[in-house]
């Protein structure tokens, strides 16, 4: 049986020009190259050392690591993702430690695609919570909080600790999502997804006067909720509702 082709992806801010190239003063634009096979414009002569800020052309064929050690800072969206082939020798840190990276002097940029998989196989659901629901939940969490601070921070610890009825602890939900996005090889799009869902909250509580403990408690929210999604065909409502926080979203009545 015929193997199948690897795809190899680097991702770009959205001018196109690769990061870590841009901050080594040697701009590599992907987008003004696509058809066309690039020289990297300093390499290094010890292969695969990092004599610079940029000494090679970093790709993955996991495209939910594409995210990592990109040097694109501060998290942001969108960005654009490209297929790249390698030209001429390749190389790799640790084949054992990193069998989803390659290293390479020359590349090929094949063609732009869709950025949404770098957050992930549910990539479309993870962006619609940053965009769409956390706008609209982030005042209301740090309202929650704020209306009762001891009996949020005791419900929160129970949550937390001890999980509900129909749902795991907290911990144990987000333990569960580390180890299944390392697994899946989605380690990045977990990071960059959560990084994500916390600025929307900063940005959508920015100019009011909730308390720094209320921020706090909505960006965690925030963070799951996109976890969530990121996980949501992989795992039951046993282990998504914690990471929703259905049991912190319930009204105790006396």
């Amino acid at each position: 049986m015929a193997r199948r082709p690897v795809t190899w992806y680097i991702a770009t801010p959205a001018d196109g020009i690769i990061e870590m190239s841009r901050h080594a003063g040697t701009p590599v634009n992907l987008a003004a190259n696509v058809g066309q096979v690039v020289d990297h414009p300093k390499p290094c002569t010890n292969l695969w050392f990092d004599e610079s800020p940029f000494s090679y052309f970093r790709m993955v064929k996991c495209v939910g690591e594409t995210l990592e050690d990109t040097g694109i800072w501060p998290v942001t969206w969108p960005i654009r993702l490209w297929i790249v082939e390698p030209v001429g020798e390749t190389g790799n840190w640790s084949p054992h430690h990193y069998p989803y990276r390659l290293l390479a002097h020359q590349i090929r940029v094949i063609e732009e695609t869709e950025p949404w998989p770098a957050l992930g196989a549910r990539g479309r659901e993870v962006l619609d919570v940053v965009h769409r629901q956390i706008p609209q939940r982030a005042a209301q969490w740090a309202a929650d909080w704020d209306a009762d601070p001891e009996g949020m921070r005791e419900r929160l610890w129970n949550w937390e600790l001890c999980g509900g009825q129909n749902s795991g602890s907290g911990k144990w939900a987000r333990a569960m999502a580390l180890t299944t996005s390392h697994s899946r090889r989605e380690s990045a799009a977990q990071r960059w997804s959560e990084r994500l869902a916390r600025d929307i909250v900063d940005q959508a509580l920015a100019g009011t006067d909730v308390s720094r403990n209320a921020r706090h408690y909505a960006s965690g929210r925030a963070a799951d909720l996109t976890v969530a999604a990121q996980h949501q065909a992989r795992f039951d409502a046993y282990i998504l509702d914690s990471l929703r926080g259905n049991d912190l979203n319930r009204v105790v009545v006396a």
